[in-house]
């Protein structure tokens, strides 16, 4: 993993009480183009009591790091691996946390590029606000992620699952996404998140041209059957769906969408993206 580079690393720690600096576990969730590659959790001896209640949420006792390595352990082993890479979290805790241990153990903080998955779902998802927020708890439940809360690597690995979906969902990469003004319309109506039990769940569709029903009623009738919306062409669309107008028109030679030619352009280079009129598309989703 160290003689590695990746994407970005999601992290998660968990501590032994309310003092920040009490690391008691980190979780590490390590992400390549193609997802998550690796996750790493590690238990951590903080050297101090723990307090029940943080037993309760995270199940660690004093014994389970008895004999584990210490945090300054941690940094001499780790701490230029995550120096060069972009480190996410979700909320500020845990940045906060690795801040507060690596100064109480007389070490100056590194110089670490954080970045904030709770920013990241609110822009992807700002339905969630006053509905149940953006906290993984609640996000677990309405994105489907599959992990054990309140685990660091399993915390971990949902953060960048966050961070992955919100690319997919948007069209764009996680820092984009974070450079967008609070407020901004990047998410419209026709971006939507499919239904993780749906029967084509994984699928990502994108719309162009004139259809007979609105953006939004085709992006809400997909979400239904799994298939999730976004607005740009991309290498991780399967489906580009084009109005049947639009498709009689090019047919009597008239110019296609950008987004028509450059999905064409990817199925010339070989990736697996299918265009369909809105009539297929109807078909699709009934049957699906």
């Amino acid at each position: 993993m160290l003689s590695k580079s990746y994407r970005f690393i999601a992290i998660d720690v968990e501590t032994a009480n309310s003092d920040a600096s009490s690391i008691c576990q980190i979780g590490m969730a390590c992400v390549v183009e193609g997802g998550v590659d690796e996750v790493v959790t590690l238990l951590i001896d903080p050297q101090c009591e723990f307090s029940e209640m943080n037993i309760q949420i995270h199940g660690i006792w004093p014994e389970h790091v008895s004999g584990q390595p210490l945090f300054e352990d941690f940094l001499d082993t780790i701490g230029d691996f995550l120096e060069r890479h972009m480190l996410v979290q979700h909320s500020s805790f845990d940045g906060r946390a690795i801040r507060c241990a690596t100064e109480a153990c007389g070490r100056v903080p590194r110089p670490l590029q954080w970045h904030d998955s709770v920013i990241v779902a609110r822009r992807a998802w700002p339905e969630f606000k006053g509905n149940g927020g953006h906290g993984l708890g609640h996000l677990k439940t309405a994105l489907g992620l599959d992990f054990r809360h309140h685990d660091a690597g399993e915390d971990a690995r949902a953060a960048a699952e966050v961070i992955l979906r919100a690319e997919l969902l948007m069209g764009i990469s996680f820092a984009d996404i974070l450079s967008r003004p609070t407020g901004s319309a990047v998410k419209s109506a026709v971006t939507r998140a499919g239904c993780a039990d749906g029967p084509l769940s994984g699928k990502v569709a994108v719309f162009t041209g004139a259809l007979s029903m609105t953006r939004s009623e085709a992006a809400e009738a997909a979400a239904r059957v799994g298939i999730t919306t976004t607005q740009s062409v991309s290498k991780k669309v399967h489906l580009l769906v084009v109005g049947d107008q639009d498709l009689s028109a090019m047919a009597a030679g008239q110019n296609k969408s950008s987004k028509h030619r450059k999905a064409e352009k990817l199925i010339a280079e070989g990736h697996d993206l299918q265009i369909i009129g809105e009539t297929e598309f109807l078909n699709l989703i009934a049957s699906g």
